[in-house]
């Protein structure tokens, strides 16, 4: 993702970068921070948290990507004999990392659970803090707005009224049907001009009034390894759109629900402040098990609109057993594995559940199914890439807001 920041370049003096504040380095490691670079892919648990090793890394990149460490600093630390964490420049990224967790945006832990003194770093990992959560969204929300030709988050136009629910509208004459949310001045210099015996209907005048429905979200996250094979990352752009439909909502929509299913070899709920460094899980797509956890959280919710927010690169390939074990098969669709699925999307359909689809791929098989998914539900189907997701889902929420009352 493009960054529009403003980028000060240093050269000469080591206290300049003293004047890097916290959000401008987290600005700079985002993509870090959200991709797959900080964890180790050898790592049998997707979920383990990165170390402190692994941010030091990302901000030398960082740093060094934008040429902003001092000539003579990144001299010193290239001819040093010692490990470059010794040298000056090594001290002032310590500095930066220790400013990160005395700001609030990171959580310095150790492997048995016990918090660490600053300075510490080999065996510590870190966790990203709310503040950290809420910032990256709000990062994620401006860049992709930008990218649709939008002032802020919440200037988004609509030709749908209501009376008598937000009284910002325009004003209209009075319908049969329409809530008598009266303009006083209107309506009365409408009856003077008349005379009050020829006062009709029409002379009534009502405000109208955008209405917002209230909704419940369950994003659908495929982590399949598919999602970043074939020398692209597919995974980490779909993160920045949740973490950027997580500040929206929070931010303009805060009567509506999100929540967050990672879907695999199995599919599990996750919360809010894992989602950003959440990782690829294993390798199959178990698309039945995701609608079905999906479907279960949004039971729980009583809201005008319930919707699953799918975002996939890959056919089902996977199912759960009644007895547990988990059944694979990843060549071509197999009749099974897409059996269950479509029951699944037939009981959203039974629960009023609509299913938006949001695929990153192609395939003439995914092209058939997904088009099958959005025909039961009476969802949409998008074919997207990478560049372009963050923008359909955006503006997909948002026109799905908006409601007619009368």
């Amino acid at each position: 993702m493009t960054t529009h920041a403003r980028i000060t370049r240093y050269s000469k003096f080591e206290s300049e970068l003293d004047e890097l504040e916290s959000s401008e380095l987290m600005q700079m490691i985002q993509e870090a921070l959200l991709g797959q670079g900080m964890n180790d892919p050898y790592d049998p648990d997707p979920n383990a948290r990165p170390s402190m090793d692994d941010l030091f890394d990302a901000i030398l990149n960082a740093l060094a990507e934008r040429n902003m460490i001092p000539e003579e600093m990144l001299a010193e630390a290239m001819q040093g004999e010692g490990e470059i964490q010794e040298s000056r420049l090594g001290q002032q990224i310590q500095k930066m990392m220790d400013k990160l967790q005395q700001d609030g945006f990171i959580r310095k832990e150790f492997e048995d659970g016990e918090g660490g003194g600053a300075g510490q770093s080999g065996e510590s990992k870190f966790q990203l803090t709310d503040k950290s959560i809420d910032f990256l969204g709000y990062k994620s929300l401006r860049d992709l707005m930008g990218g649709m030709g939008r002032s802020s988050a919440g200037a988004h136009d609509t030709r749908d009224y209501s009376s008598g629910i937000d009284m910002m509208g325009e004003l209209k004459s009075y319908e049969f049907g329409d809530t008598l949310n009266l303009d006083t001045t209107a309506t009365l210099s409408n009856v003077i001009a008349k005379g009050l015996e020829n006062a009709e209907q029409e002379d009534l005048v009502v405000r109208q009034s955008e209405y917002s429905s209230s909704a419940a979200t369950v994003v659908l996250l495929d982590c399949s390894h598919s999602m970043i094979l074939y020398g692209e990352d597919r995974f980490t752009p779909a993160k920045q759109v949740a973490l950027a439909l997580a500040h929206l909502i929070r931010t303009q929509y805060p009567g509506d629900t999100l929540k967050f299913v990672l879907f695999h070899d199995s599919a599990e709920e996750v919360p809010l402040s894992k989602l950003a460094q959440a990782q690829i899980g294993p390798y199959h797509t178990n698309t039945a098990g995701g609608l079905r956890l999906a479907q279960q959280l949004l039971k729980r919710e009583n809201k005008d609109m319930k919707q699953i927010v799918m975002i996939t690169d890959g056919k089902p390939s996977a199912l759960t057993l009644p007895d547990g074990r988990i059944y694979k098969n990843a060549y071509g669709l197999d009749p099974y594995v897409l059996g269950a699925t479509l029951r699944e999307v037939a009981n959203c359909r039974r629960s009023g559940v609509q299913v938006n689809t949001f695929m990153l791929a192609r395939d003439p098989d995914l092209v058939g199914f997904v088009r099958r998914v959005s025909e039961m539900t009476r969802g949409k189907a998008y074919f997207t890439t990478p560049q372009n997701i963050g923008q359909y889902v955006l503006m997909d929420y948002m026109s799905n807001k908006t409601k007619v009352v009368n």
